[in-house]
């Protein structure tokens, strides 16, 4: 295999600041902050917009849809007359 043709492959930290939720993973990503984890190294960390801890289909906040109503609305409008 060629050498230093892939990118280096290391413990990032993504953190979701809006829930306060953080999880360490091995990433090829890169950041210039970096975090205190809880074994006491230090590591790089990305800041993510959602996350499983913030996303709605998880969290369970999530709108549920009335998709069989409105499907019988359009078929009284336009149905069959």
């Amino acid at each position: 295999m060629k050498k230093n043709l892939h990118p280096a492959y290391r413990p990032v930290v993504f953190r979701d600041p809006s829930v306060g939720f953080a999880f360490l993973t091995r990433s090829t990503r890169t950041s210039d902050k970096t975090v205190e984890w809880e074994d006491g190294k230090t590591y790089p960390v990305i800041d993510v917009d959602v996350s499983s801890a913030s996303h709605p289909f998880y969290t369970g906040r999530g709108r549920i849809l009335d998709t069989a109503g409105r499907v019988e609305r359009f078929n009284q409008r336009y149905g069959k007359m």
